[in-house]
């Protein structure tokens, strides 16, 4: 199948603008152009007899480098910050809060649940229910529809969704055969059954289990598969540099303007307050040409530069049914519209689900992409961008993978991720869905827009996409 695709792909038809390379080359001018105000009022996709969900407000604590200020601490630390910092912000009374939800992927084992142990931990009371979701990269996506379906059926008013992620300190586990061995060992009741078990260890049942971002399904890293996506689109490492200087740049723009309205301060115990990201660093294409592949040597495209990196943070943001937040005096953001998960091969489509997702969701909702004025779309790699991007644009990708008479079309970079993504602000894989989702209701107010388009891929060859809309200003 992959060497099928592959050549498949080599020879499609590609449109005027050269596909992937065509938006790349756009690339150094779409950082100066701003969306301006639609001229036209577009109509609402409120439903009749359907509850409208709003967002009421969304925070996240800084996303910074693995292996940086928040080493030492654990998963729901950082939940109850991000918990803490949308209690502030908001002056929610605590006890308003009928479900608390959050989306992780690798789980500490010792707070399984990290959404109730965040909650306790952030003065929720021990009445509110709480539990955790994972989905890989979109676990807070399902944590944040979550919340949207209990609201919409009528079974809550107010909830609070979020994702964590810490990869300063993932579970490494003894071997299965020495974990065997020490289960049975504590069953063993007299010393000379005790004295068995242990002789039969063996040197190699030291060597520990060590973690890895890999496909279960397929036993391959998703850096490999970002890899030979793109070589299967021909994407070239010059365009993937390219584009991840955009993304860099673009946040670092953003940053320095304070438009990433999004964040909030944590005290770090024992440390200084962290305040901002820390792994937005624009570079230069001739010094990220130096780096070497990090996957498929030495010929790969996908290195440390155009790929995101192991990020710490956590999220959470507040979902109300329209009336609640009216009734509590609150002027919510955004409606959460309508979404789609989706499903594909995980082998050779695995970081696809933008493409799958995006015509099904505009489809939902009875919009086409012109309607849409604002794009946050996940950036894993900037490969696996450019890929999609490239097949949304393919009327014979769409024809032949997806099933479709024609292709949906690819967003204009003008108005895709302009304050930066997941490559420059990091991507903490349980947190990232509700960063693009309040990054979308921010940027639909500042640049004038009404409808916005959240998309991501997610480990497993699966996505997801949601249309927001803004709350009428």
């Amino acid at each position: 199948m992959s060497s099928m695709l592959s050549r498949a792909i080599r020879s499609l038809p590609v449109s005027p603008a050269r596909a992937a390379g065509g938006f790349v080359r756009s690339l150094s001018c779409s950082s100066q152009l701003q969306a301006t105000a639609q001229a036209k009022t577009k109509k609402s996709l409120g439903k009749s007899g359907v509850k409208n969900v709003v967002v009421v407000e969304g925070v996240r604590i800084p996303f910074l480098l693995s292996g940086t200020s928040y080493a030492d601490l654990m998963p729901h630390d950082l939940a109850r910050a991000a918990l803490q910092g949308l209690l502030t912000r908001t002056s929610l009374p605590r006890d308003v809060v009928d479900y608390i939800v959050y989306g992780t992927v690798i789980q500490e084992v010792k707070t399984s649940n990290v959404a109730r142990e965040a909650a306790l931990g952030a003065g929720f009371s021990d009445k509110t229910p709480a539990h955790t979701v994972t989905m890989a990269c979109i676990s807070s996506n399902q944590a944040m529809t979550t919340g949207v379906g209990m609201i919409a059926a009528g079974q809550c008013d107010v909830v609070v969704a979020g994702g964590v992620e810490l990869m300063s300190d993932v579970p490494i586990r003894h071997s299965r055969k020495m974990r065997k061995t020490m289960l049975t060992l504590n069953r063993a009741k007299t010393l000379g059954q005790k004295l068995a078990l242990i002789s039969k260890i063996r040197p190699d049942y030291f060597a520990p289990e060590l973690p890895a971002v890999a496909e279960f399904s397929t036993s391959e890293t998703m850096g490999h598969s970002a890899d030979r996506l793109a070589a299967a689109f021909g994407i070239s490492r010059h365009e993937q540099d390219e584009y991840a200087l955009r993304s860099h740049t673009l946040a670092k723009k953003a940053q320095d303007e304070g438009l990433l309205l999004d964040v909030v301060p944590f005290k770090v115990p024992g440390k200084d307050t962290v305040t901002k990201d820390n792994g937005i660093r624009p570079s230069s294409l001739e010094q990220m040409g130096k780096l070497k592949p990090a996957f498929v040597k030495p010929y790969g495209t996908v290195t440390a530069a155009n790929s995101s990196f192991l990020t710490d943070g956590a999220s959470a943001i507040l979902l109300m049914s329209e009336e609640k937040a009216l009734a509590l005096g609150y002027k919510p953001k955004a409606y959460l519209r309508d979404f789609v998960y989706v499903s594909q091969d995980p082998k050779d489509q695995l970081l696809l689900g933008p493409t799958y997702a995006t015509p099904k969701v505009l489809e939902k909702a009875g919009l086409t992409l012109n309607d849409i004025d604002v794009f946050e779309f996940h950036e894993a790699f900037a490969g696996q961008i450019l890929a999609n991007l490239k097949a949304m644009d393919s009327d014979w990708f769409a024809q032949n993978y997806m099933g479709r008479k024609s292709k949906v079309g690819a967003p204009p970079l003008d108005k895709f991720n302009t304050w930066g993504g997941s490559l420059s602000l990091g991507h903490p894989f349980g947190a990232t869905g509700c960063r693009l989702v309040i990054t979308a209701a921010h940027r639909l107010k500042k640049e004038g827009g009404q409808f916005g388009l959240v998309a991501a891929c997610a480990a497993g060859g699966q996505g997801h996409a949601m249309i927001v809309e803004l709350y009428p200003q």
